[in-house]
C-alpha cells in the first residue's frame, strides 16, 4: 500500500535482532524459563548457532546499501527506503538530477515514470524505445530480476541509457478516481484500483498476467520482439535487450 511505514532499514533490522537473538539463544547466552540445563552444546546445535550467526552478520552491511543477493527476494527494494543508497550517504550524482516531469528513481536509480502515457510521451520525446516493466510491489521475482540481473553492468547500462523505463504494478492498491473507474472486459467485474487496470492492460494486450512481464515497445505500441518474464539468465536478457533495441528505427 506504499505507507511506508516497514521500508528496508526497519525490515532489516528487525531480522538483525531476531537472529541474533536467536544465535545468542543457541550458544545458551539466553534461556527462558522452562529450559533444561544446558551443561554443554551439541555439535548440531553448535552448527546451527554459527550458521544463524554467519547470517546475521551478512545482514548487517544491508542497511548500508548492500544488495543482499541471497535474499533479495525478501526484504522491500532498496529504493524503498529513508535512505535508498544507504545510511549515512547521500546518494550518487544520478540521483541528484533533475527528474523528467512525472518520472521517480526506480531500482538502481535508473529513471522509470510509473504512468503509461506520460512514460510513452517521454519515450517519443527523447526518442527511445519503451522499456514496460509489469511489476509488483510485493512480487519476488521481480526483485530478483532487479537485484541479480539489472544490477549487471552491461544490462544497467542499457537501462539507464537506451530505453525509457515504464514500470506497472499489477497489485497497486491506490484507488482509482470514480471518473476512471470501469468494468472488466474480461470478467465483468469492476475495475477501481490502479493495480486492477494494469492486470487488465497487459491481460488484454498482451495475453499474460505474470510478473515480472518485460515487453520492449516502439513508439506505435507494437513489440520489438517478444515479450518475456522471468528470465535469470544475465546473458540471456541482455542478449534480448539488445535483440529489441536493434529493431527500434530511429
Amino acid at each position: 500500500m506504499q505507507l511506508h511505514l516497514l521500508p528496508r532499514e526497519i525490515f532489516l533490522s528487525i531480522w538483525i535482532a531476531i537472529f541474533g537473538a536467536m544465535a545468542l539463544y543457541l550458544f545458551g547466552k539466553i534461556t527462558l524459563p522452562h529450559d533444561s540445563p544446558l551443561p554443554f552444546i551439541s555439535v548440531g546445535r553448535l552448527v546451527l548457532a554459527l550458521l544463524t550467526l554467519s547470517f546475521t552478520v551478512y545482514l548487517v552491511p544491508g542497511l548500508w546499501g548492500a544488495p543482499l543477493k541471497l535474499i533479495s527476494a525478501f526484504p522491500p527494494p532498496q529504493n524503498y527506503s529513508e535512505s535508498p543508497t544507504g545510511l549515512g550517504s547521500s546518494g550518487s550524482g544520478d540521483a541528484t538530477s533533475a527528474l523528467p516531469e512525472g518520472a521517480v528513481y526506480g531500482p538502481h536509480e535508473i529513471v522509470s515514470f510509473e504512468d503509461y502515457d506520460k512514460g510513452l510521451a517521454y519515450a517519443k520525446k527523447v526518442n527511445k524505445p519503451v522499456l514496460i516493466d509489469f511489476t509488483g510491489r510485493a512480487c519476488q521475482n521481480c526483485r530478483l530480476m532487479e537485484n541479480n540481473v539489472w544490477s549487471d553492468e552491461k544490462v544497467l547500462k542499457i537501462l539507464r541509457n537506451d530505453v525509457v523505463l515504464i514500470s506497472l504494478y499489477g497489485d497497486e492498491r491506490i484507488d482509482l478516481p470514480e471518473s476512471e473507474q470501469f468494468t472488466s472486459k474480461q470478467t465483468g467485474s469492476r475495475i477501481t484500483t490502479i493495480g486492477q487496470k494494469v492486470s487488465e492492460f497487459q491481460r488484454l494486450r498482451y495475453g499474460s498476467n505474470a510478473r515480472p512481464y518485460y515487453v520492449l515497445m516502439a513508439h506505435d505500441e507494437s513489440s520489438l520482439n517478444t515479450p518475456v518474464a522471468y528470465t535469470p539468465d544475465i546473458e540471456e536478457y541482455y542478449n534480448w535487450l539488445k535483440d529489441g533495441i536493434s529493431r527500434f528505427a530511429k
